[in-house]
């Protein structure tokens, strides 16, 4: 219906600008007419003449010319094909005018041309070309307009699918990692195997029903991260010394759900579980006038140095910062005895795709 309208709109517009053209040139070839008489006689004249422009129009823009670039058939029938479609519309033209036009319309027979006269053919060449080429150029425009809307939708549905891909990575992978944790507990007979499952049912309780959302508090994400410290912390006992640190000035600060949590969990998987002596992990949460600044630091084995592919966990955090932030700094240095992660975002520069 939209594109029906356009339609319409296009060729008032031409008909306005083609019977103007007809209209002075009138009164020039008939300066003892009326104005009323003129517009009388050359805005019906126009849209007679509409006729065959809007026929040759139409047929190359939805037709002649797609054959051509599409190669649906043969050249030269295509070619044989616009060639037939424009002398009959050039026929169509001419016969207006010296049947209808000139004789009814203006009533002036001593005007009467041939049919097909040169001078009067090559006029009517000039009209059926001169609409079809600005019907062209005018759905040229709309066609790379649609193009490019097409583009843009398919590269934000791509991005749209690449982060729910990502962020639903993030749980298998969280899942993965306490599991793990549990396992170890349950071959020590431990007493707070028990707590620990608890705790995970909630924590999968939170993830199935609460950050199904683009984003949510960060209260929330920090809250998730003080539950997974309290998690590992029950396993590693007094091997671990943790220190957990947060400075919010608001509380309705948001945050992409379980962007931070990546980071802790590497802490341990490839940290404090490679380590077997006294180990730690520091953190330190600042969030003020928009700006969230994370912090992570844990110990690690002089002998361990991760490889940063290997690592699904940061690769998939930093994609994820790519896709949702504008405005971000992320820092990784991997010592020797120590793993060091910073990040700063700006809270206000998230990215709807």
């Amino acid at each position: 219906m939209k594109r029906f309208l356009l339609n319409i709109l296009f060729w008032l517009l031409y008909f306005a600008e083609y019977g103007y053209v007809s209209f002075t040139w009138d009164r020039a070839t008939f300066p003892n007419w009326t104005t009323g008489h003129v517009l009388a006689t050359s805005l019906p004249a126009s849209l007679l003449f509409l006729i065959p422009q809007m026929l040759f129009a139409y047929y190359m823009v939805y037709a002649g010319v797609d054959n051509i670039i599409k190669k649906k058939r043969n050249l030269f029938i295509n070619i044989a094909e616009i060639v037939i479609v424009f002398f009959a519309c050039i026929t169509i033209h001419r016969c207006i005018s010296v049947y209808i036009d000139i004789p009814l319309v203006y009533k002036a027979p001593q005007f009467v041309r041939p049919l097909f006269e040169m001078g009067h053919v090559f006029t009517a060449i000039m009209d059926i070309n001169f609409a079809f080429f600005v019907l062209f150029s005018v759905e040229a425009v709309r066609r790379q307009l649609v193009a490019k809307e097409k583009e843009k939708n398919l590269i934000k549905e791509k991005l749209e699918a690449e982060l729910k891909f990502l962020k639903n990575q993030t749980n298998p992978h969280f899942l993965l990692n306490t599991l793990n944790n549990i396992y170890a507990l349950a071959r020590k007979k431990s007493d707070h195997t028990a707590e620990v499952v608890m705790r995970l049912s909630e924590l999968l309780r939170f993830m199935l029903y609460e950050s199904k959302s683009n984003r949510i508090k960060l209260a929330d994400e920090i809250k998730v991260l003080e539950d997974y410290l309290e998690l590992e912390t029950i396993r590693y006992n007094q091997r671990l010394a943790v220190s957990f640190e947060k400075n919010v000035d608001c509380d309705g600060y948001s945050i992409t759900p379980f962007l931070l949590l990546p980071f802790l969990e590497n802490a341990f998987k490839h940290g404090i579980s490679e380590t077997r002596f006294e180990s730690f992990i520091h953190v330190n949460i600042i969030a003020k006038d928009d700006l969230l600044n994370f912090e992570i630091e844990n110990s690690k084995e002089a002998y361990e140095q991760e490889k940063p592919a290997a690592n699904i966990g940061l690769a998939n955090v930093k994609r994820r910062l790519e896709l949702t932030y504008s405005d971000y700094k992320l820092d990784v240095h991997n010592g020797n005895d120590v793993f060091r992660v910073n990040l700063t975002i700006n809270l206000n520069s998230y990215v709807e795709i």
